[in-house]
């Protein structure tokens, strides 16, 4: 800074009201700009949030960059938040509630504008690092009865009894469901819990389930899951996956057994990704907008730093997210 000010022939006050975008003469602005430019001068952002209190950074955490889901889940968030100076500090806690927890500690002390993760089972001492950060907290993907402060998504219980109910009506009555063997993943949890409700609900007899594999669920689960179903429930008439990645190694294994899908088996998926509309035959899915879960997450967390600048407390609110069966091929 103090070289910009030589070059500039300014102060290093004024070099840093530039940088604050304070009001400073046309003229003035100018020539600092131009000794920033002729520098290559980066200003040190951790230093001015130590001084100002804010920073220019909003905490994300998703459990997996590799999932296209949480990937344009955080497009969206990108989408919102640009536009107003906001930039993403990312984090991946793996599924993992001890990892969530570092990696809040860790990125609440570059002292982010707000924070936004994925889900809304925590540890106690995320909770309570959370509750006392001062800052707009919004839990993504799920819709907990007691959210932090603000929570956007949808119910996955409701979607995957909505799945259970297409197939019956589609006249399928030995319905199995194929999942994860983790207790990390939630959202997959909720999904089974779905499963076992409508099953029950429909009297469709005892619930058909498989569950292999760790998270994230792939399409090589899919495959040796099936197999499993098939060995201990060989009437299945129709599957419920727990993913399309999942339905897509399902179909693939009933390829290669010479079962036709959905003729001899009926195979549904969750998430509505590229493979599922690329798939032969087409997967049947939940559709559940994951840009639309980042947007009106970064929307949520402005409208919270807009209502704390202005001095008012924002009431905490769930915003419920739609979620639609697509109807494909497969099932």
């Amino acid at each position: 800074m103090s070289d910009v000010a030589r070059v500039a022939g300014v102060s290093k006050m004024t070099v840093s009201r530039v940088l604050a975008g304070h009001r400073v003469a046309d003229k003035t602005r100018e020539r600092v700009r131009q000794a920033i430019d002729k520098l290559g001068y980066v200003a040190d952002a951790a230093a001015g949030a130590l001084s100002s209190g804010r920073s220019e950074f909003v905490a994300v955490l998703v459990p997996s960059l590799s999932s296209s889901n949480f990937s344009d889940t955080v497009r969206g968030l990108t989408t919102a938040l640009e536009p107003h100076g906001l930039q993403l500090l990312l984090g991946d806690t793996d599924y993992a509630l001890d990892r969530e927890e570092r990696l809040v500690r860790s990125l609440l002390r570059h002292q982010p504008r707000c924070i936004a993760l994925t889900g809304a089972q925590h540890t106690d001492a995320t909770r309570k690092l959370l509750e006392r950060s001062g800052i707009p907290v919004v839990e993504m993907w799920d819709l907990p009865s007691q959210p932090i402060d603000t929570a956007v998504g949808f119910s996955n219980v409701r979607a995957a009894r909505a799945m259970v109910r297409h197939l019956a009506d589609r006249g399928y009555r030995r319905i199995g469901f194929l999942g994860g063997a983790s207790a990390l993943d939630t959202r997959g949890l909720d999904r089974l819990k779905g499963y076992r409700a409508e099953i029950k609900a429909l009297g469709l007899g005892e619930p058909r389930v498989v569950r292999l594999g760790d998270s994230p669920i792939t399409m090589s689960h899919g495959a040796p899951a099936m197999a499993a179903l098939l060995s201990q429930w060989p009437d299945t008439d129709a599957v419920m996956c727990v993913s399309d990645m999942s339905a897509f190694g399902a179909i693939m294994e009933c390829h290669r057994r010479g079962l036709s899908v959905p003729g001899d088996m009926a195979v549904a998926g969750f998430g509505n990704f590229e493979v599922a509309a690329c798939c032969h035959p087409t997967i049947t899915t939940v559709s559940v907008d994951p840009y639309g879960i980042g947007l009106r997450t970064g929307q949520a967390l402005l409208a919270a730093l807009e209502a704390r600048d202005a001095g008012v407390e924002a009431a905490s609110q769930s915003i419920r997210i739609d979620f639609e069966i697509v109807a494909r091929e497969s099932a």
